[in-house]
């Protein structure tokens, strides 16, 4: 059978010129970078190597990079670390309402200890609305945490101008800004500097490197204390044995993104622009989430009406074609993700939500074989959906439930009719 890997958000396959530097790693030069003997001393040698490597990825000094085990760890760092030191200076937050999970319950984490969350709604296309941060700055705020790109829509937020906000409102002199760059990084190019934020989190296993390795770039004079209780691994920011073959790899895929960004990102955007014109040809009711143009070079992301993801989802892998359900309805609640609901996606279209996200490996063949296919998915559910006859007998949709709206969450939506 077929297998067409779609789902590079969630992972990327490795780049065998990472793969390659990390072997030597696990059998000839395995020793701890703490030891002073000389296997230590190679180790130690290479982790400031690859510190060197993904500092210049996004434009920083190597001092200014702290090395954790995956994107989740660095945000919980980031958030908890840096509130932990400011919390005597104030205990306000801000963070936008489509935040990944790791931020998230970062926040609600630290509501139980005493600190107020603000979350900052977003438009229907998933944009941060400058006015909206601006409104909820207050002289207590202590940290902002808006993520550089929604790795589930694609939507890519305007970071300069919103640091920009921040630091205009003279609020304070203070408050830190933390972006989550974990679905960027490495797929688009990134300069702290250049966008103004004081932290930074990235992770080596979107941009084809190793899971197991991730950083946070924490700006000169920006204090974080440690949650992990330890040695003195990270210059004392992170305790912990350093997992030095994934450190190695993230320093590599860093090195070959740095050098390659821009060739990939067009190949993946051919790839994402091909999708999403032609789906839309090929299948009525089918939305567009997140932005048309100023989204990531590799996400694709559907609502198909009148079908569930689960279903998209679980026969689009029976062709082979390895995709995401874009609602998180492959639980047991079918509850809409908490990003197309703070887009104001109505429900009963957000239910039949799938995401694609594409990689340098994909084809245009690849991307054939998804347009072939995934009509014909769709055609099957809807000829065994009651609302997808419903509408076909009376050109009416069925109310799903109290609020449903149908004109929210996409330009071309339906106008919801009553029975």
């Amino acid at each position: 059978m077929k297998q067409v890997y779609l789902d590079n958000q969630s992972n990327t396959k490795l780049d065998e010129r990472v793969f390659d530097s990390m072997k030597p790693f696990f059998v000839e030069y395995y020793g701890n970078p703490q030891s002073i003997y000389f296997l230590g001393s190679v180790s130690k040698d290479v982790l400031e190597t690859a510190r060197q490597q993904v500092a210049e990825l996004i434009n920083a000094d190597s001092k200014e990079i702290i090395f954790t085990s995956c994107g989740t760890e660095s945000n919980n760092l980031a958030i908890k670390g840096i509130a932990d030191v400011l919390k005597m200076k104030g205990r306000h937050i801000i963070v936008s309402s489509i935040e990944h999970l790791s931020v998230l319950n970062s926040g609600k984490k630290l509501e139980k200890e005493g600190f107020e969350i603000t979350y900052l709604p977003v438009d229907v296309k998933g944009n941060i609305i400058a006015d909206e941060l601006k409104k909820a700055l207050r002289k207590d705020t202590i940290l902002v945490s808006i993520q550089y790109a929604n790795p589930e829509v694609g939507t890519v937020q305007d970071i300069k101008k919103l640091v920009s906000v921040v630091r205009d409102s003279n609020i304070n002199d203070f408050v830190v800004f933390h972006t989550d760059a974990v679905s960027g990084c490495g797929i688009i190019s990134i300069d702290v500097k250049n966008l103004g934020v004081d932290a930074l989190t990235f992770s080596a296993s979107v941009m084809y490197g190793p899971k197991g390795a991730a950083a946070v770039y924490l700006k000169k004079g920006i204090e974080i204390n440690q949650q992990l209780d330890g040695g003195v691994q990270e210059n004392s920011k992170r305790s912990g044995t350093e997992n030095i073959p994934a450190i190695v790899g993230f320093g590599k895929s860093c090195e070959i993104a740095k050098s390659e960004i821009i060739k990939n990102s067009e190949i993946v955007k051919k790839l994402r622009d091909k999708l999403i014109a032609e789906l839309p040809k090929r299948i009525e009711y089918i939305y567009l989430n997140g932005s048309q143009t100023n989204r990531l070079p590799g996400n694709v992301n559907f609502s198909v009406e009148f079908v569930e993801g689960e279903a998209l989802f679980l026969l689009l892998d029976a062709k082979g074609i390895m995709a995401a359900s874009g609602s998180a309805c492959a639980n047991k609640n079918l509850r809409l993700s908490h990003v197309l609901t703070a887009m104001n996606v109505d429900e009963a279209i957000g239910q039949g939500s799938i995401l694609f996200t594409l990689s340098k490996f994909n084809t245009e063949e690849e991307i054939d074989y998804v347009l072939e296919e995934f009509p014909k998915i769709v055609k099957k559910l809807r000829d065994m959906s009651p609302l997808y006859s419903y509408f076909l007998q009376t050109g009416k949709r069925k109310v799903a439930g109290p609020g449903t709206d149908y004109e929210h969450g996409h330009d071309h939506c339906p106008m919801k009719e009553e029975q």
